[in-house]
Protein backbone atom coordinates (compact mmCIF):
# COMPACT_ATOMS: atom_id res chain seq x y z
CA UNK A 1 0.00 0.00 0.00
CA UNK A 2 1.66 3.02 -0.73
CA UNK A 3 1.85 6.16 1.90
CA UNK A 4 -0.75 9.12 0.76
CA UNK A 5 0.69 12.77 2.49
CA UNK A 6 -1.78 14.76 3.92
CA UNK A 7 -2.56 17.08 6.50
CA UNK A 8 -3.51 16.52 10.09
CA UNK A 9 -4.04 19.79 11.62
CA UNK A 10 -4.69 18.69 15.03
CA UNK A 11 -0.95 16.86 15.80
CA UNK A 12 0.72 19.88 15.69
CA UNK A 13 0.14 20.75 19.23
CA UNK A 14 2.61 17.96 19.42
CA UNK A 15 6.54 19.36 19.37
CA UNK A 16 8.60 18.41 16.58
CA UNK A 17 10.16 15.29 17.73
CA UNK A 18 7.20 14.03 18.96
CA UNK A 19 4.86 14.72 15.96
CA UNK A 20 7.61 11.90 13.87
CA UNK A 21 7.15 9.70 16.66
CA UNK A 22 3.14 9.78 16.39
CA UNK A 23 3.39 9.92 12.47
CA UNK A 24 5.59 6.69 12.68
CA UNK A 25 3.57 4.93 15.50
CA UNK A 26 0.57 5.66 13.35
CA UNK A 27 1.56 4.47 10.38
CA UNK A 28 2.63 1.17 12.12
CA UNK A 29 -0.48 0.73 13.33
CA UNK A 30 -2.03 1.20 9.90
CA UNK A 31 0.09 -0.85 8.29
CA UNK A 32 -0.88 -3.38 10.51
CA UNK A 33 -4.22 -2.99 10.46
CA UNK A 34 -3.70 -3.30 6.72
CA UNK A 35 -1.97 -7.03 7.45
CA UNK A 36 -5.01 -8.09 9.84
CA UNK A 37 -7.45 -7.07 6.54
CA UNK A 38 -5.24 -9.35 4.22
CA UNK A 39 -4.96 -12.06 5.75
CA UNK A 40 -8.63 -12.30 6.96
CA UNK A 41 -9.83 -12.09 3.09
CA UNK A 42 -12.42 -9.16 4.55
CA UNK A 43 -11.72 -7.82 1.00
CA UNK A 44 -10.63 -8.31 -2.66
CA UNK A 45 -7.62 -7.12 -3.62
CA UNK A 46 -8.02 -3.22 -4.87
CA UNK A 47 -6.27 -1.85 -8.04
CA UNK A 48 -6.62 1.82 -6.32
CA UNK A 49 -5.88 2.78 -2.93
CA UNK A 50 -9.45 2.49 -0.31
CA UNK A 51 -6.74 4.19 2.45
CA UNK A 52 -5.49 7.83 2.95
CA UNK A 53 -2.78 7.70 5.61
CA UNK A 54 -2.50 10.93 7.10
CA UNK A 55 0.75 12.13 8.19
CA UNK A 56 2.32 15.15 9.83
CA UNK A 57 3.47 17.90 7.02
CA UNK A 58 7.27 19.35 6.81
CA UNK A 59 7.67 23.01 6.99
CA UNK A 60 5.32 25.55 5.26
CA UNK A 61 7.97 27.27 3.36
CA UNK A 62 8.05 27.30 -0.54
CA UNK A 63 10.93 24.86 -2.04
CA UNK A 64 13.85 27.03 -3.71
CA UNK A 65 12.42 26.63 -7.02
CA UNK A 66 8.54 27.17 -6.16
CA UNK A 67 10.18 30.82 -4.82
CA UNK A 68 11.70 31.56 -7.67
CA UNK A 69 8.52 31.21 -9.55
CA UNK A 70 6.66 33.08 -7.20
CA UNK A 71 9.26 35.77 -7.51
CA UNK A 72 8.98 35.92 -11.85
CA UNK A 73 5.48 36.06 -11.20
CA UNK A 74 5.18 38.77 -8.53
CA UNK A 75 7.69 40.82 -11.05
CA UNK A 76 5.32 40.74 -13.96
CA UNK A 77 1.71 41.38 -11.73
CA UNK A 78 2.73 44.10 -9.82
CA UNK A 79 -0.72 44.57 -8.18
CA UNK A 80 -2.88 41.92 -6.94
CA UNK A 81 -5.39 40.32 -8.82
CA UNK A 82 -8.25 40.96 -6.30
CA UNK A 83 -7.71 44.82 -7.04
CA UNK A 84 -8.67 44.44 -10.56
CA UNK A 85 -11.49 44.08 -12.32
CA UNK A 86 -12.20 40.97 -14.23
CA UNK A 87 -11.34 42.24 -17.33
CA UNK A 88 -7.77 43.91 -16.07
CA UNK A 89 -6.99 40.53 -14.34
CA UNK A 90 -7.71 38.49 -17.75
CA UNK A 91 -5.11 40.82 -19.29
CA UNK A 92 -2.56 40.38 -16.91
CA UNK A 93 0.92 38.02 -17.37
CA UNK A 94 0.18 34.38 -16.19
CA UNK A 95 2.05 31.90 -15.00
CA UNK A 96 2.96 30.65 -17.69
CA UNK A 97 4.60 33.82 -18.94
CA UNK A 98 6.48 33.69 -15.83
CA UNK A 99 7.69 29.75 -16.21
CA UNK A 100 9.30 31.24 -20.06
CA UNK A 101 10.69 34.59 -18.24
CA UNK A 102 12.41 31.84 -16.13
CA UNK A 103 13.81 29.43 -19.15
CA UNK A 104 14.61 32.36 -20.86
CA UNK A 105 16.93 33.52 -17.74
CA UNK A 106 18.57 30.25 -17.80
CA UNK A 107 19.55 29.77 -21.34
CA UNK A 108 16.57 27.29 -22.18
CA UNK A 109 14.01 27.66 -24.69
CA UNK A 110 10.24 28.35 -23.25
CA UNK A 111 9.12 26.71 -26.27
CA UNK A 112 5.58 24.24 -24.77
CA UNK A 113 6.15 20.38 -24.11
CA UNK A 114 5.60 18.48 -27.67
CA UNK A 115 3.34 16.58 -28.62
CA UNK A 116 2.28 14.61 -31.71
CA UNK A 117 -0.56 16.97 -32.70
CA UNK A 118 -2.56 19.90 -30.93
CA UNK A 119 -6.15 21.45 -32.86
CA UNK A 120 -8.09 24.20 -32.12
CA UNK A 121 -11.80 23.49 -32.40
CA UNK A 122 -15.20 24.76 -31.95
CA UNK A 123 -17.81 23.08 -31.27
CA UNK A 124 -21.96 23.76 -30.18
CA UNK A 125 -22.56 24.60 -26.86
CA UNK A 126 -26.06 25.39 -24.81
CA UNK A 127 -25.46 29.14 -25.24
CA UNK A 128 -23.26 29.17 -28.01
CA UNK A 129 -19.65 27.77 -29.43
CA UNK A 130 -16.91 26.34 -27.10
CA UNK A 131 -14.06 26.16 -27.32
CA UNK A 132 -11.84 23.22 -27.31
CA UNK A 133 -8.09 22.42 -27.71
CA UNK A 134 -7.03 18.73 -28.61
CA UNK A 135 -3.63 16.98 -27.43
CA UNK A 136 -2.99 13.80 -29.13
CA UNK A 137 0.40 11.54 -28.14
CA UNK A 138 2.87 9.62 -30.62
CA UNK A 139 1.27 6.43 -31.24
CA UNK A 140 -1.10 5.04 -33.63
CA UNK A 141 -4.57 5.00 -31.47
CA UNK A 142 -7.11 4.83 -31.06
CA UNK A 143 -6.48 6.25 -27.68
CA UNK A 144 -8.01 6.90 -24.18
CA UNK A 145 -9.52 10.05 -23.60
CA UNK A 146 -8.92 12.32 -20.84
CA UNK A 147 -11.28 15.91 -20.71
CA UNK A 148 -9.62 18.70 -19.35
CA UNK A 149 -10.81 22.00 -17.59
CA UNK A 150 -8.26 24.63 -16.73
CA UNK A 151 -8.34 26.75 -13.61
CA UNK A 152 -8.86 30.29 -12.77
CA UNK A 153 -11.77 30.54 -10.36
CA UNK A 154 -14.34 30.90 -12.84
CA UNK A 155 -13.54 34.25 -13.92
CA UNK A 156 -9.66 34.56 -15.58
CA UNK A 157 -7.62 31.26 -17.37
CA UNK A 158 -8.36 30.25 -20.97
CA UNK A 159 -6.25 27.30 -23.02
CA UNK A 160 -3.48 29.37 -23.46
CA UNK A 161 -2.68 29.84 -19.62
CA UNK A 162 -3.22 26.67 -19.04
CA UNK A 163 -1.60 24.54 -22.23
CA UNK A 164 0.98 23.42 -20.35
CA UNK A 165 -1.00 20.87 -17.98
CA UNK A 166 -2.69 18.87 -20.96
CA UNK A 167 0.54 18.80 -22.94
CA UNK A 168 2.15 16.99 -20.14
CA UNK A 169 -0.90 14.88 -19.42
CA UNK A 170 -1.27 13.32 -23.09
CA UNK A 171 2.44 12.22 -23.05
CA UNK A 172 2.69 11.01 -19.41
CA UNK A 173 -1.16 8.85 -20.24
CA UNK A 174 -0.83 8.64 -23.56
CA UNK A 175 -3.75 10.08 -24.03
CA UNK A 176 -5.62 11.88 -26.24
CA UNK A 177 -6.56 15.17 -24.01
CA UNK A 178 -9.47 17.48 -24.73
CA UNK A 179 -8.74 20.96 -23.22
CA UNK A 180 -12.39 22.46 -23.07
CA UNK A 181 -13.03 26.56 -22.35
CA UNK A 182 -16.35 27.56 -20.74
CA UNK A 183 -18.17 30.56 -19.69
CA UNK A 184 -17.11 33.18 -16.91
CA UNK A 185 -18.15 35.29 -14.57
CA UNK A 186 -19.22 38.01 -13.85
CA UNK A 187 -21.03 37.97 -17.72
CA UNK A 188 -22.22 34.38 -16.94
CA UNK A 189 -22.24 32.92 -13.81
CA UNK A 190 -22.61 29.42 -12.13
CA UNK A 191 -23.59 27.20 -13.41
CA UNK A 192 -23.12 28.31 -16.82
CA UNK A 193 -19.34 26.71 -16.75
CA UNK A 194 -21.10 23.47 -15.16
CA UNK A 195 -23.46 23.19 -18.58
CA UNK A 196 -20.48 23.94 -20.70
CA UNK A 197 -18.21 21.21 -19.14
CA UNK A 198 -20.91 18.60 -19.19
CA UNK A 199 -21.42 19.85 -23.50
CA UNK A 200 -17.82 19.08 -24.01
CA UNK A 201 -17.61 15.84 -21.60
CA UNK A 202 -21.11 14.60 -24.06
CA UNK A 203 -18.97 15.67 -27.47
CA UNK A 204 -16.08 14.29 -26.35
CA UNK A 205 -18.12 10.50 -25.89
CA UNK A 206 -19.65 11.18 -29.13
CA UNK A 207 -17.02 12.26 -31.25
CA UNK A 208 -14.18 10.47 -29.72
CA UNK A 209 -13.58 8.69 -33.58
CA UNK A 210 -13.40 11.81 -34.43
CA UNK A 211 -9.91 12.46 -32.55
CA UNK A 212 -8.73 9.02 -32.76
CA UNK A 213 -10.35 8.31 -29.59
CA UNK A 214 -11.72 5.46 -27.68
CA UNK A 215 -15.38 6.31 -26.40
CA UNK A 216 -14.87 3.16 -24.04
CA UNK A 217 -12.14 4.80 -21.67
CA UNK A 218 -12.81 8.55 -20.98
CA UNK A 219 -11.51 10.53 -17.89
CA UNK A 220 -12.05 13.86 -16.45
CA UNK A 221 -9.33 15.98 -14.74
CA UNK A 222 -9.30 19.69 -13.53
CA UNK A 223 -7.69 22.03 -12.03
CA UNK A 224 -8.77 24.41 -9.57
CA UNK A 225 -12.28 25.58 -10.56
CA UNK A 226 -11.58 22.67 -13.68
CA UNK A 227 -11.57 20.33 -10.61
CA UNK A 228 -14.98 21.31 -9.87
CA UNK A 229 -15.99 21.01 -13.09
CA UNK A 230 -14.86 17.51 -13.63
CA UNK A 231 -16.05 16.71 -10.19
CA UNK A 232 -19.56 17.83 -10.79
CA UNK A 233 -19.42 15.87 -13.91
CA UNK A 234 -19.01 12.70 -12.52
CA UNK A 235 -22.17 13.69 -9.87
CA UNK A 236 -24.30 14.45 -12.86
CA UNK A 237 -23.85 11.12 -15.07
CA UNK A 238 -24.08 8.99 -11.84
CA UNK A 239 -27.64 11.07 -10.93
CA UNK A 240 -28.81 11.30 -14.97
CA UNK A 241 -27.73 7.14 -15.31
CA UNK A 242 -25.48 8.39 -18.21
CA UNK A 243 -22.21 6.87 -19.12
CA UNK A 244 -19.63 7.76 -16.66
CA UNK A 245 -16.02 9.09 -16.80
CA UNK A 246 -14.20 6.01 -15.74
CA UNK A 247 -11.82 8.06 -13.40
CA UNK A 248 -11.58 11.67 -12.02
CA UNK A 249 -8.24 13.54 -11.59
CA UNK A 250 -8.67 16.31 -9.64
CA UNK A 251 -5.97 18.54 -9.15
CA UNK A 252 -6.46 20.94 -6.00
CA UNK A 253 -10.05 21.21 -6.88
CA UNK A 254 -12.09 24.09 -5.74
CA UNK A 255 -15.19 22.36 -4.26
CA UNK A 256 -16.81 24.12 -1.80
CA UNK A 257 -17.54 27.86 -1.05
CA UNK A 258 -16.24 27.97 2.52
CA UNK A 259 -13.42 30.10 3.29
CA UNK A 260 -12.93 28.81 7.55
CA UNK A 261 -11.50 25.86 6.51
CA UNK A 262 -7.86 24.44 8.48
CA UNK A 263 -6.15 25.27 4.97
CA UNK A 264 -7.87 28.17 4.37
CA UNK A 265 -6.68 29.31 8.00
CA UNK A 266 -2.94 28.40 7.32
CA UNK A 267 -2.79 29.64 4.36
CA UNK A 268 -5.08 33.16 4.78
CA UNK A 269 -2.47 35.64 3.64
CA UNK A 270 -0.43 33.59 0.58
CA UNK A 271 -0.17 35.42 -2.18
CA UNK A 272 -1.20 35.21 -5.40
CA UNK A 273 -3.46 32.54 -4.00
CA UNK A 274 -4.76 33.12 -0.86
CA UNK A 275 -8.14 33.93 0.89
CA UNK A 276 -8.93 37.12 -0.79
CA UNK A 277 -8.37 36.10 -4.48
CA UNK A 278 -10.92 32.89 -3.62
CA UNK A 279 -13.21 35.32 -1.88
CA UNK A 280 -12.79 37.66 -5.20
CA UNK A 281 -13.36 34.71 -7.89
CA UNK A 282 -16.39 33.54 -5.81
CA UNK A 283 -18.05 37.26 -6.26
CA UNK A 284 -17.63 37.17 -9.76
CA UNK A 285 -18.57 34.03 -10.29
CA UNK A 286 -21.16 32.63 -8.47
CA UNK A 287 -24.19 34.06 -6.61
CA UNK A 288 -24.56 33.75 -3.31
CA UNK A 289 -27.64 31.22 -3.21
CA UNK A 290 -25.97 29.08 -5.67
CA UNK A 291 -22.80 29.35 -3.27
CA UNK A 292 -24.08 26.91 -0.78
CA UNK A 293 -26.09 24.10 -3.99
CA UNK A 294 -24.31 20.80 -4.02
CA UNK A 295 -23.67 21.36 -7.61
CA UNK A 296 -21.72 24.19 -7.27
CA UNK A 297 -20.30 23.19 -4.07
CA UNK A 298 -19.39 19.71 -3.96
CA UNK A 299 -19.11 18.75 -0.93
CA UNK A 300 -22.03 19.17 0.27
CA UNK A 301 -23.47 16.62 -2.52
CA UNK A 302 -25.81 14.16 -0.30
CA UNK A 303 -24.63 10.87 -1.41
CA UNK A 304 -20.81 10.00 -2.77
CA UNK A 305 -21.27 6.54 -3.54
CA UNK A 306 -20.99 4.91 -7.11
CA UNK A 307 -18.77 7.68 -8.53
CA UNK A 308 -15.75 7.58 -10.58
CA UNK A 309 -12.72 6.33 -8.82
CA UNK A 310 -10.80 9.66 -7.98
CA UNK A 311 -6.54 10.45 -8.09
CA UNK A 312 -6.43 13.89 -6.09
CA UNK A 313 -3.77 15.90 -5.72
CA UNK A 314 -3.55 19.18 -3.42
CA UNK A 315 -0.27 21.53 -2.62
CA UNK A 316 0.62 22.06 0.96
CA UNK A 317 0.40 25.45 0.71
CA UNK A 318 -2.95 26.55 -0.97
CA UNK A 319 -6.12 27.58 1.28
CA UNK A 320 -8.26 24.56 -0.76
CA UNK A 321 -5.96 21.68 0.63
CA UNK A 322 -8.63 20.41 2.80
CA UNK A 323 -11.10 20.72 0.33
CA UNK A 324 -9.24 17.51 -1.68
CA UNK A 325 -8.57 16.17 1.70
CA UNK A 326 -12.39 16.39 2.39
CA UNK A 327 -13.28 14.78 -0.60
CA UNK A 328 -10.88 11.97 -0.52
CA UNK A 329 -12.89 10.90 3.07
CA UNK A 330 -16.01 11.06 1.59
CA UNK A 331 -15.53 9.35 -1.13
CA UNK A 332 -13.29 6.57 1.14
CA UNK A 333 -16.31 6.47 3.42
CA UNK A 334 -18.56 5.66 0.16
CA UNK A 335 -16.38 2.77 -1.01
CA UNK A 336 -15.23 4.42 -3.95
CA UNK A 337 -11.40 3.94 -4.89
CA UNK A 338 -9.49 7.14 -4.47
CA UNK A 339 -5.53 8.31 -3.73
CA UNK A 340 -4.47 11.50 -2.32
CA UNK A 341 -1.18 12.96 -2.73
CA UNK A 342 -0.08 16.61 -1.20
CA UNK A 343 2.72 17.62 -2.35
CA UNK A 344 5.17 20.02 0.14
CA UNK A 345 6.72 23.27 -0.62
CA UNK A 346 4.76 24.32 -3.33
CA UNK A 347 1.35 26.32 -3.84
CA UNK A 348 -1.77 26.28 -6.06
CA UNK A 349 -1.33 25.97 -9.74
CA UNK A 350 2.12 24.41 -9.45
CA UNK A 351 1.09 21.34 -11.71
CA UNK A 352 1.96 22.83 -15.06
CA UNK A 353 5.42 23.58 -13.46
CA UNK A 354 7.37 20.72 -14.83
CA UNK A 355 10.02 22.45 -16.32
CA UNK A 356 11.24 23.79 -13.25
CA UNK A 357 9.75 22.41 -10.50
CA UNK A 358 10.43 18.84 -9.25
CA UNK A 359 7.59 18.66 -7.37
CA UNK A 360 5.26 19.47 -10.70
CA UNK A 361 6.96 16.70 -12.44
CA UNK A 362 6.26 14.09 -9.73
CA UNK A 363 2.74 14.79 -9.73
CA UNK A 364 2.40 14.58 -13.39
CA UNK A 365 3.99 11.43 -13.21
CA UNK A 366 1.80 10.21 -10.70
CA UNK A 367 -1.52 11.37 -12.32
CA UNK A 368 -0.15 10.04 -15.60
CA UNK A 369 0.70 6.33 -14.24
CA UNK A 370 -2.75 6.16 -12.52
CA UNK A 371 -4.81 7.54 -15.30
CA UNK A 372 -2.83 4.30 -16.94
CA UNK A 373 -3.58 2.32 -14.97
CA UNK A 374 -6.85 3.49 -14.85
CA UNK A 375 -7.40 2.52 -18.58
CA UNK A 376 -5.59 -0.46 -18.80
CA UNK A 377 -8.28 -1.85 -16.39
CA UNK A 378 -11.28 -0.58 -18.43
CA UNK A 379 -9.30 -2.22 -21.27
CA UNK A 380 -9.16 -5.28 -19.81
CA UNK A 381 -12.42 -5.68 -17.97
CA UNK A 382 -14.16 -4.96 -21.33
CA UNK A 383 -12.20 -7.62 -23.27
CA UNK A 384 -12.90 -10.56 -20.42
CA UNK A 385 -16.83 -9.69 -20.55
Amino acid sequence: MQVQVANFPHMNKYPAMNRHVVAISLGIVLLQGVLVVGRAGAEPPQRYERVTTFMVNGPQNPTTEMQRVLDHYSRLVPKPIQMLTPDEARRQPTWADALREMLKERGRPGDPEPVARVVDRVIAGPAGEIKVRIYTPEGGGPFPLIVYFHGGGFVIGDLDSYDASPRALANAARAVVISGHYRQGPEARFPAASDDAFAVYEWARAQAGEVNGDPLRVAVAGEGAGGNLAAGICVRARDSRGPMPLHQLLIYPLLDSRTDTPSYAENATVSPFGQPLVEWFLKHSVSVEDRTKPRFAILRTPDFRDLPPATIITAQIDPLRFEGETYARKLREANVPVALREYNGVTHDFFGLGAVVPQAKSAVVFAGGRLQQAFTDADTSWRRW
